[in-house]
């Protein structure tokens, strides 16, 4: 096999294995830390990093001032928001749940890019929405007929939450698309991260400051990993492999996301039902077949 396409493939596996474990690590230390402050520090960490970074590289930095609203909206629904909206969904449903109802964000590009940006879609796709919208609940009527979970409406709501985040997300990759082809894809996200974690000030000041004098030592363990595997490591071999792969065929990998945090969650004591595992496939192969050409 070439050796570029298994280190892209590795890195693609690592990189999805790190993105699945935020959905435990935020399940483990929501009690602790309010899923707002998670998100904050999370980014709170990473952004010097990657301005670093961007810093560091000989490609052009520079944004225009007139880019300001498009890369605002940026930071807000791929930053701030989708995380605000998927961490509460997560402290009020479960790891695997999330992580599967957050796959639904590809179904969410196809219908938005389909109205906004006028791309053909296809019956493949209608196929793929429909599936996918129907193992989304199938998932939801799963989990709140677990015995092992006590039934409440902060799980529904959970659910509407994590499914938020997830439009969240699409909506982030639709205003993307326009600056992506001006501007490189690290210097973006780059500045996405650093105007979402200013977003954040107004939301989590002056709480914070109390916030992080009494985080726990495992506390900052989950917000290290989410700060530096999942954003930083995560983000930079995802836009490695973008550079020497096609986005399509790698993107297929990221279907290994709610695969992986489905089975980190049996280590944190979650139970799944059969009927669970049905909704997970059919939103994966749903999705898999929206993303088709």
């Amino acid at each position: 096999m070439d050796k570029n396409k298994v280190t892209t493939s590795v890195l693609l596996i690592l990189a999805s294995l790190a993105w699945a474990g935020s959905f435990v690590a935020v399940r483990l230390t929501y009690q602790e830390i309010s899923p707002i402050n998670l998100g904050f520090l999370r980014f709170f960490i990473a952004t010097p990093i990657m301005v670093t970074l961007l810093l560091l590289r000989k490609k052009k930095t520079r944004i225009p001032s007139k880019e300001l609203l498009p890369l605002s909206i940026l930071g807000l629904t791929g930053v701030t928001l989708l995380y605000i909206f998927q961490f509460i969904g997560i402290s009020y449903t479960t790891a695997s749940t999330s992580a599967v109802l957050t796959n639904t964000n590809v179904i969410f590009i196809a219908i938005f890019s389909a109205i906004f940006l006028k791309e053909k879609f296809s019956l493949r796709k209608s196929a793929g929405v429909a599936l996918s919208f129907f193992g989304v609940i199938v998932v939801i009527f799963a989990q709140m007929s677990n015995e092992d979970i006590t039934f409440s409406d902060t799980f529904l709501i959970g659910c509407i939450f994590v499914i938020l985040s997830a439009a969240c997300w699409a909506v982030y990759s639709i205003v993307g698309k326009r600056l992506l082809i001006k501007y490189d894809s690290f210097t973006v996200t780059t500045y996405a991260f650093a105007l979402g974690t200013v977003f954040f000030l107004p939301i989590v000041f002056p709480e914070i400051i109390d916030v992080i004098q009494n985080i726990s030592f495992n506390g900052w363990m989950a917000v290290l990993y989410l700060g530096l595997i999942c954003s930083v490591f995560a983000y930079l071999a995802w836009f490695y492999v973008l550079s020497k792969n096609e986005a399509g065929s790698s993107a297929v990998f990221l279907n290994l996301i709610p695969l992986f945090a489905i089975t980190l969650s049996f280590f944190v004591g979650e139970v799944l039902t059969a009927l669970f595992l049905i909704g997970a496939i059919l939103i994966i192969y749903g999705v898999y077949l929206a993303q088709k050409n």
